[in-house]
């Protein structure tokens, strides 16, 4: 660690942060956008016959929110392993 922050990784600037923070905004609603249609093509009925969301259309819903964080986060953490063990070093 540097003594008042000299000789220290370089500190992102204002748009960099703003840039990560959109990129990072994106990737939130995609994921959301992608749970959103994968769920309700799973759970809903193509016909509604009724304007309420049923019982086993909330239960199948709950389920696959569920797995969808799961496996999310289980594939992040092995994306994050393989970037800390080199993985991906050299590779576009």
């Amino acid at each position: 660690m540097s003594f008042l922050g000299l000789g220290g990784a370089p500190q992102p600037s204002s748009e960099q942060k703003i840039a990560a923070a959109e990129a990072e905004l994106d990737m939130v609603t995609e994921m959301f956008n992608k749970l959103v249609d994968n769920c309700h093509n799973k759970c809903i009925q193509k016909n509604y016959y009724q304007g309420d969301v049923d019982k086993n259309e909330s239960l199948c819903i709950d389920r696959c929110v569920a797995k969808y964080f799961e496996v999310n986060v289980k594939v992040g953490e092995n994306m994050q392993k393989l970037g800390q063990s080199g993985a991906f070093a050299g590779r576009p």
